[in-house]
């Protein structure tokens, strides 16, 4: 999480470093992000075959060497490069993770520790803010990034030699024979839990994901108007208050599976109502209060997103084989990122600088049009959804 949403807080400065405007600007993590999602099938068949531990491992060797990379890339080709690498490792990670916890704990557990992997994961979007930024201006561009693969390469070590695929004499089984890709897609996508923690997913995760991972950094600086220091403390707050807001849902949804329906509703109508509002208010942006408290209400149902999306997901499919259905979900809600991240970008590009509060409402439209269908698409998904899991 770290390093998917670091280049938020480093972009104006990435964007002075590389020559770059914004159009460009959103490529780096733009291609992070496609490369995480055209891998998302490659990954969920990995962590079902060559088992988590193992895939773990090839992942965050990846991402350790893609963030050396961009610590030490002169120009816009190389960072670009070192993005791809980043995006490789990260591919593997989440699904993988979530796939040892369907090996290490019961069904009625699973979204409970869902949620605590999430909330782990937000530790590291929150140090991707006020700590990158404060170590970006105390130690610049590359003792910085250069101190983020340090770290990465200690979490692969741990991994190494802590990190097991089973509880310790646990029962393996007979093996299964396996089955075709296209079969395990082909089942994936026909379980109705899937399908609808594939929109679930593209609703709350993908508009707050957008923002961490590139333009609620610039927005709150250009748009509102906020000093730098305070709107970097801003989005680390947000990140920090809103982390008990999963392992509630994720315990509520393990001991009471029908309570999923209403929260994924709500959810998605409190967070697309929030973007209409947003790029609906007359003659700029609403007042800062206001915008804060979209941008909490978008941080909170992103943690939401992992233990609700991911418990969808489980439902019709066997445990040995939820690395593709996981994969998918993950995949649609990315796929969505990569739209309203370019779409952003695109639009700021087209418009004079500097770029004011309008511009910004203009740039979300995509991530205004997106949430709203999927919030529709959701609520039909749900409205005779099964109240006990499938």
């Amino acid at each position: 999480m770290f390093h998917r949403n670091g280049l938020a807080v480093a972009a104006l400065e990435a964007q002075e470093r590389f020559q770059v405007g914004p159009a460009l600007l959103s490529a780096l993590p733009v291609i992070q992000l496609v490369v995480y999602v055209v891998l998302q099938l490659p990954a969920g068949l990995l962590a079902d075959r060559l088992g988590p531990s193992r895939t773990l491992l090839i992942g965050l060797l990846a991402m350790a060497a893609g963030v050396v990379l961009f610590a030490v890339a002169p120009g816009f080709p190389l960072a670009l490069a070192a993005r791809m690498l980043i995006g490789l490792g990260d591919a593997v990670i989440f699904l993988n993770v979530i796939r040892l916890a369907a090996l290490w704990f019961p069904r009625g557990q699973y979204a409970l520790v869902s949620a605590f992997t999430g909330v782990f994961g937000s530790l590291g979007q929150v140090a991707s803010v006020a700590p990158l930024s404060a170590a970006l201006a105390g130690f610049g561009w590359t003792v910085a990034f250069l101190g983020a693969g340090a770290v990465t390469l200690v979490m692969t070590l741990l991994v190494l030699f802590v990190v097991r695929d089973r509880p310790p004499g646990a029962r393996v089984g007979a093996p299964s024979a396996p089955i075709s890709i296209r079969a395990s897609v082909v089942e994936a996508v026909r379980a109705r839990g899937p399908r609808v923690g594939m929109t679930n997913h593209a609703v709350i995760q993908a508009p707050y994901t957008m923002l961490a991972a590139l333009w609620g950094y610039p927005f709150l600086v250009e748009g509102a108007g906020l000093p730098s220091a305070t709107a970097s403390v801003a989005l680390t707050v947000l990140g920090v208050a809103t982390l008990w807001v999963a392992p509630v849902v994720g315990a509520c949804i393990g001991r009471w599976p029908a309570a999923r329906r209403p929260i994924a509703i709500t959810t998605a109508t409190l967070v697309s109502l929030g973007w209409l509002v947003f790029v609906g208010w007359p003659g700029g942006p609403p007042p800062t209060p206001l915008v804060i408290v979209h941008f909490a209400v978008g941080a909170g149902a992103t943690v939401m997103a992992a233990p609700m999306s991911f418990d969808f997901a489980r439902d019709g499919i066997p445990a040995r084989r939820t690395g593709v259905a996981s994969s998918l979900v993950n995949m649609s809600g990315f796929a969505v990122v990569v739209l309203t991240t370019v779409g952003a970008g695109a639009i700021l590009e087209a418009l004079p600088e500097p770029h004011g509060g309008v511009d910004y409402q203009m740039a979300f439209l995509p991530v205004a049009t997106t949430s709203t269908v999927g919030a529709v698409l959701l609520t039909a998904q749900l409205w005779r959804y099964p109240r006990e899991r499938p």
